[in-house]
Parts: structure tokens; sequence; C-alpha cells
């Protein structure tokens, strides 16, 4: 328990959430921490002793943790977007006093963070939706941040934004006031989409390589790292680069071949296309990102596929004719298989790759999961092992970098 009120609350101790608090503590700022599975809480507040006695001070019960928190109070939630945290506002609100501050880190609909803020400023509280990008590494030692929302309730904590953001060097923390309402969850939404596309690029990539070029994970890792040592340098090149050189700890050969070719979602990248087509804005890279994840959902589905559709020429050829969907493109399918028989992916002959996704039984997919399982530890399934694995892809990364 905190003998001195705490500069800030943080309520939801999932993996992003125990690093944020984690990270708020270790810039010189007491937090308190609640969850509603209290074990959470003892979890966190372990962890803050083992990373240097960190000021995090752990409630179990939502009064003590409101109570504990020197006001105007500020308190983050990290919880699942839709119910829960309306639920966790209900919690809370019963403690709270005004010119309170509720701050939501979640990936939440801008509207819903609309109606949240005109709802809680009824009862004189502050709202802001923040959007966090950084995944579980960012959150603990330096995430981008996209605040919005009340401009009083930013001021209350821009002191502690500006030291928790990451820093870059001539440009400063990676923080700013987004704007009113639900601005700080729109941008993040559309960051995501972004990253939606960026990481089925890489995917496609990565199954070009593989597929046609025949590279093993050895090469593919080396490739990755001199790609981003050059104008292709970014975080997820980085991780992608890091993923090829990690070995299966379960069996023999590398953990990115047991992963399963099911891409999941948040819903982020959904939300971003149906807006984009609200508003007449075209998003061809992120649409058909989203259609790749759609059908690697599909995996049962494809298993089938693959062996029902073998020969994809003679099914385009039957359809030049007769059919509703006869076309003179079809003909350029027709002539793909005709040159080549074993044509593995079509993105690399004519124009069309949805069909020939989904008569193919695996999908660069499974680089995609694993992808977020490195820096939003999602988890990921097997092909091998039922169930949900989450693997520590930046500390082993880490230190076999170290070891060279």
């Amino acid at each position: 328990m905190a003998v001195q009120p705490t500069r800030i609350g943080l309520a939801g101790l999932a993996v992003m959430g125990q690093n944020l608090a984690l990270n708020i503590a270790s810039k010189g700022f007491p937090i308190s921490v609640y969850n509603r599975t209290t074990s959470k809480v003892d979890e966190t507040v372990e962890r803050a002793k083992k990373e240097g006695n960190l000021p995090v001070y752990g409630f179990h019960d939502p009064e003590s943790f409101v109570n504990s928190i020197q006001k105007p109070r500020v308190i983050i939630m990290l919880v699942k977007a839709g119910s829960p945290v309306d639920q966790t506002i209900k919690t809370l609100s019963a403690y709270l006093e005004k010119g309170d501050c509720i701050v939501d880190g979640g990936n939440e609909w801008y509207e819903n963070t609309e109606r949240r803020e005109k709802a809680v400023s009824e009862n004189g509280f502050l709202y802001l939706g923040m959007g966090v990008s950084g995944g579980e590494e960012g959150a603990r030692n330096g995430p981008s941040l996209m605040p919005g929302g009340s401009f009083e309730a930013y001021k209350n904590i821009e002191d502690i934004l500006l030291k928790v953001a990451a820093q870059v060097r001539d440009s400063g923390p990676c923080v700013t006031y987004i704007g009113k309402g639900g601005s700080g969850n729109f941008v993040k939404m559309v960051h995501n989409g972004i990253e939606y596309g960026d990481m089925q690029l890489i995917a496609e990539a990565y199954d070009v390589l593989k597929s046609v070029g025949k590279l093993t994970n050895e090469e593919l890792h080396s490739v990755f790292t001199e790609w981003n040592k050059g104008e292709l340098e970014s975080f997820l090149v980085e991780i992608t680069a890091d993923i090829f050189g990690i070995k299966d700890d379960k069996g023999d050969g590398h953990l990115v071949d047991k992963v399963l070719d099911k891409t999941g979602m948040k819903g982020t990248g959904k939300w971003t296309v149906q807006q984009a087509a609200e508003l007449s804005v075209p998003s061809p890279t992120i649409e058909s990102s989203l259609d790749a994840r759609f059908l690697s959902g599909l995996k049962d589905e494809r298993v089938q596929a693959a062996k029902v559709f073998k020969e994809g020429g003679e099914l385009a050829r039957i359809w030049k004719g007769g059919c509703i969907i006869r076309a003179i493109f079809l003909d350029r399918i027709k002539q793909a298989y005709d040159r080549n028989a074993e044509l593995a992916n079509l993105l690399v002959d004519p124009d069309l790759a949805y069909f020939d996704s989904y008569r193919r039984e695996r999908l660069p997919a499974n680089l995609v999961q694993a992808q977020r399982d490195y820096f939003g530890a999602h988890t990921y399934e097997r092909t091998d092992v039922e169930g949900s694995f989450h693997t520590e892809w930046f500390k082993i990364a880490r230190q076999s970098k170290s070891n060279m």
C-alpha cells in the first residue's frame, strides 16, 4: 500500500497494462494498479519488485484503488474494447469525484469514445481515448501515444505521457494531443489499418521468396536482416528477420513453420476499411490485407479446396463460355497454368490471387500471426500441437544477437 497518494492509476493488467504500468513507474511516477482478477495485481507488483523496486502499488478492490490516487485523479484503463470498458467505467465512477479523468488506452471504436465522453461529463468527469502502439515491448520501454478527447484531461497527464512515450533523437517524444472527441482512437484505427497492409506485403514477399525462390529460413533471415539495413529499415522488417532465426523449442526446425497459417484480428483493420468506404476513400492495400486475413481464417475449407482444386487451369477454361462470369481474362489464367502446371501462386503470373489463395492448404499467414505474437502477445496455434501458445520472440532474438 502507498503511504502517499500515487500520481496515477491503471486498471486492466493484461500484457499491455502490466508493461505500461511498469513503464510509468520506471519514469518516476508512483502508480496504483487494479484488476478484477486479483492474481494479476499481485503478478504486476511482483514484477515491479524484480525490475528494480519500482513504485507500483496493487489494490484488490476498486474503492481503495481509486482513493489511493492523488486528486484530480487520472486513471488509465487497458481492457478489452466494448462492454468491458463500460463495465470498468461503471465500477470506477462509483468512487470518482468531479474533475477526475478516465483514459481509455484500448483499441476502441471512436464513436464509442465520443459517447462515453459525453456520458461521464454529466458527472463532471473528464475523458480521453488514447491510442497506444508498440506492442508489449513498446508499452514497457516507450510506445507511440495518440490521446484525443478533453484537452483539460490531456494537460493533467501530459507530464507523464511526455516521459513514458518513445523518445526519438531530433524529433522528441512520440506523443501529441490529437484533437477532440474520438480523434485519438480514429488515428490509432488508421494506424492499425496501415499495419495490416504492411504485414501482408511482408508476408507476400516471404511467400514468393519461399515458394518460388525456395529460400531456406536461414536465407530468409539473412535477406530480411539485409533489407533492414537499407531503405526498408523498419520495426516489422526487423522482427520478421528475428522470427526466421528462432528455432522450435518443441521439436526440430524453425518455429515459424510450426505456426498455424490462421491470422487473428481485433477488428481495427476492418473498421478502417469500413470507414474508408463510408468516406469514399480508396484503401486497396488495406482491403486486400483484410481479405487475406479472412481467407486465412478459412483453414478447414482451404484444406478441402486444396484437394479438390488441384488443377486451376481447366476450371478457368470451362468458365470461358456460357456462364455468367465468362470473360477474356479467364483465358489468361488458363495460359498461366499451361505455361507452368506447378505455378505456386498466381501473384507471380497474372492478376488474380484470391481463388489461388482459397485453394491453397497453407498460406503465409503463419508469418503474420508470428508477427502479431511477437509485438502484441496475441498468441498463435501450432500445426502439430493443440492449444494456444505465446513465445517471447524478442527476448530469444536479443539473446541470440548478444551471443553473436
